[in-house]
């Protein structure tokens, strides 16, 4: 008898363990992935707090949050602009030059779209930097930004030393720009979108693995119609994310 009232009694253990514990197991686990419930998306949880600028994450380099690198140039007013007058506002970074016959047109036609959804709000601004200087002086640049209709007095279109400016790109920012005389127009680059916050501090959304995606795409037409294989373009993310960080 007493054994038969043991198996009674693990019996009984194992389904209050079954009634307790498989739920909460099962609540951890999505796509075979296992995660907190406080990520699961009901009520209460982080996923349905409104979001903010907290939500993006930094961009890290050696375990260390990643600053915007130090630059000094030219506008197309002819005014020396460096990194230290966008402190204090949120800007996006790009390289290109004027006679691109590719993906430039596209970059800024959503920058400009950018821009005017953001019209009114003085602590937004646009970094633009030309990787052909020997054409794009600041009197070109001037007649760029008119035909563009670039009217953000923080859009500062620049230009300089080309050694320089090839140095922030692909050390500084870590995003390619080069001389390649194949490529329509001569030139190469990656067209994608940096974004820095206040602070001077890289800043990017996170995929659905928690990872930052670092950088924005800029060289895809906004609301343009997808195939599964082309890229999305992220532009409406990148105005959601800059509205988070204002």
């Amino acid at each position: 008898m007493k054994k038969k009232y043991s198996y009674i009694g693990i019996a009984f253990i194992i389904l209050v363990f079954g009634i307790i514990f498989i739920p909460k197991i099962i609540e951890r686990i999505s796509d075979g992935t296992v995660v907190t419930a406080d990520r699961l998306n009901i009520k209460g949880s982080e996923t349905s707090k409104k979001s903010t600028g907290e939500d993006l994450a930094y961009i890290k380099l050696d375990g260390k949050k990643k600053k915007a690198p130090y630059f000094k140039f030219v506008d197309q007013h002819g005014d020396t602009i460096t990194n230290k007058d966008y402190l204090g506002k949120v800007y996006v970074v790009e390289f290109f030059f004027t006679t691109c016959p590719t993906i430039c047109p596209i970059m800024n036609d959503n920058l400009v779209e950018v821009q005017n959804e953001l019209k009114g709000e003085e602590n937004f601004g646009v970094a633009s930097f030309t990787i052909d200087p020997t054409h794009d002086t600041p009197e070109v640049l001037a007649e760029y930004a008119e035909n563009k209709g670039i009217t953000n007095p923080n859009w500062h279109l620049m230009t300089g030393d080309r050694d320089a400016i090839y140095n922030l790109a692909n050390v500084g920012f870590q995003t390619y720009a080069g001389v390649d005389p194949k490529a329509k127009g001569g030139f190469v680059h990656s067209g994608m979108f940096a974004l820095v916050d206040k602070d001077g501090y890289l800043r990017s959304r996170k995929d659905n693995f928690g990872n930052p995606i670092i950088y924005y795409r800029g060289f895809v037409e906004r609301n343009k119609s997808i195939a599964e294989d082309e890229e999305e373009p992220q532009i409406d993310i990148l105005i959601q994310d800059i509205k988070k960080l204002l």
